[in-house]
């Protein structure tokens, strides 16, 4: 799989770590297409046990969102560390306030791997958090952070350094390899903390035997 950042359109969109990530790509089209595979935002895509890529092999994507104009998803099953939560708010320069306890980085994906995305639950939106399909929400805006230190924050959620993107066709032309399966996401399965098994058991979702 060749990791390709988005085109500077989209890339536009992209800003520096911690700063507002929106809108995401277009959320138009969403529904399969007559003859041609379809979009995935909202669900999970699974590498193939057959999967080309090393640095993909055996991942498991939630994908925020993907369209026409390309795609967009988090890795969620690399995790990188593990570190104090109150050190990384003050990080931005925010008020740590309840904030306790530790948090893990997880690697997201080989894009932009200078900025941070949340993924979390759907009790928790800010301003900054854009609308996307499926069950869960992506926020890349400091504002979620300021909201966990208030105590008001999302109750489920996965720390991201990078993401994994495709330009327009190019996941499509993956799938079309067979490189990746895909899934209907399970949030339980997105924040658990088994990853060694969260391959297997996506895997499982998809409909293929191990």
């Amino acid at each position: 799989m060749a990791a390709m950042a988005f085109p500077r359109s989209i890339l536009s969109l992209l800003a520096a770590a911690g700063v507002l990530l929106a809108p995401l790509i277009g959320l138009s089209e969403t529904k399969p297409r007559t003859g041609m595979l379809p979009y995935v935002p909202g669900q999970f895509l699974i590498a193939a046990p057959t999967m080309p890529d090393p640095r993909f092999a055996r991942t498991v994507i939630y994908m925020v969102d993907h369209s026409a104009h390309g795609a967009f998803g988090l890795v969620i099953n690399r995790p990188l560390g593990i570190g104090p939560l109150d050190k990384l708010i003050k990080g931005f320069g925010l008020d740590p306030g309840q904030a306790t306890g530790n948090v893990v980085l997880h690697y997201g994906g080989p894009v932009d791997s200078g900025g941070l995305f949340v993924l979390h639950s759907n009790d928790w939106k800010g301003p900054a958090t854009p609308a996307t399909p499926g069950p869960l929400a992506m926020t890349a805006d400091t504002e979620v952070f300021k909201a966990i230190a208030e105590g008001m924050g999302p109750k489920r959620r996965l720390v991201m350094v990078g993401y994994a993107g495709w330009g327009p066709g190019q996941l499509e032309q993956e799938m079309a390899r067979k490189d990746w399966l895909t899934a209907p996401a399970d949030p339980d399965l997105v924040f658990d903390d088994d990853v060694a098994t969260k391959w297997d058991r996506a895997s499982a979702l998809a409909g293929i035997t191990l």
